[in-house]
């Protein structure tokens, strides 16, 4: 329930220590290495270090960039991850925010086609992760591979807010994870998440919600929190009156309230970015206003 950014963050022992402590049931990683000097951390590495110091939160991927990715390389840094760990992990995937940018480059992935990667991409991983011999098509010359041991496949999330994600969502995968969206998104979303699913006899996937939260009133959060919601209105095309419905703050009692809204938009799970102010007391305020639901 806890991303573990890097700005201004101790480490992800510490965090993901104090995380599973406070009660809280899993920690997130961003795959958002842009390669322009913005902190980053790599997700699979980070998740490692949260997985060696704990033993009963989720390791999430929030998101992981698969068009980024050489599909074996991947299967074999997750089947690790998963063995591990425990079998601890899941798996939010996407296409990629942020294509055209240095370290996109700097790994030969282009924009073009990534949407069709990503797919390619969801179909071998499973056989991938349970040992079976696969052949990879979009590998000059079609090699054949087989990985040990054999994991259980993670469950599967595909990130993104259009039309386009929540239909591979329902498509594809286990799970739906829209990002900075109000719950009247959320909630129109995951009526069409249910719709497709079942018009393709699937189970309706789950809904995980990606926010950023800052609770408490001090200045550095109500910093924190104007420059966030101007981000969204800026970066993210939102209205100046969507923007304040994103960012979840105030009392522990205030933001339970906003928990049972995503919750009766039909979000499963909250997966919220700590922003301003000491993160430790940030967690506690976090896992205090869960207990209120």
């Amino acid at each position: 329930m806890a991303d573990l950014a890097p700005k201004g963050f101790p480490g992800m022992a510490a965090g993901a220590r104090h995380v599973e402590q406070t009660g809280l049931d899993s920690v997130s990683v961003s795959d958002f290495v842009m390669g322009n000097g913005t902190p980053a951390l790599e997700a699979t590495v980070a998740l490692s270090a949260a997985a060696a110091v704990t033993e009963r939160v989720e390791l999430r991927f929030a998101l992981m960039v698969l068009p980024l990715r050489n599909v074996a390389w991947t299967a074999a840094q997750i089947g690790t991850l998963q063995h591990l760990s425990g079998n601890r992990v899941v798996l939010g995937v996407g296409s990629g925010g942020a294509p055209g940018t240095p370290f996109w480059q700097a790994v030969g992935a282009v924009p073009e086609g990534r949407n069709a990667r990503l797919v390619s991409s969801l179909e071998l991983l499973p056989k991938l992760l349970a040992g079976e011999e696969t052949t990879l098509p979009d590998v000059p010359g079609g090699p054949t591979l087989t990985l040990a041991p054999a994991v259980p496949a993670p469950p599967v999330l595909i990130g993104g807010n259009s039309d386009g994600a929540i239909r591979r969502a329902a498509l594809y995968a286990d799970g739906w994870l829209p990002s900075m969206a109000p719950a009247a998104t959320v909630a129109r979303g995951t009526a069409r998440l249910r719709e497709i699913a079942e018009e393709a006899g699937r189970p309706a996937p789950s809904t995980t919600v990606w926010l950023h939260a800052g609770l408490g009133d001090e200045e550095s959060v109500r910093t924190a929190r104007a420059a966030f919601e101007r981000s969204l209105v800026d970066m993210y095309g939102l209205s100046p009156e969507e923007a304040p419905l994103v960012p979840i703050g105030g009392t522990p009692k205030e933001a339970a309230e906003r928990f049972a809204a995503y919750a009766e938009a039909g979000a499963d799970h909250l997966d919220l970015v700590v922003d301003g102010g000491d993160w430790q007391r940030q967690v506690e305020l976090i896992a205090e206003a869960r207990a209120l639901l």
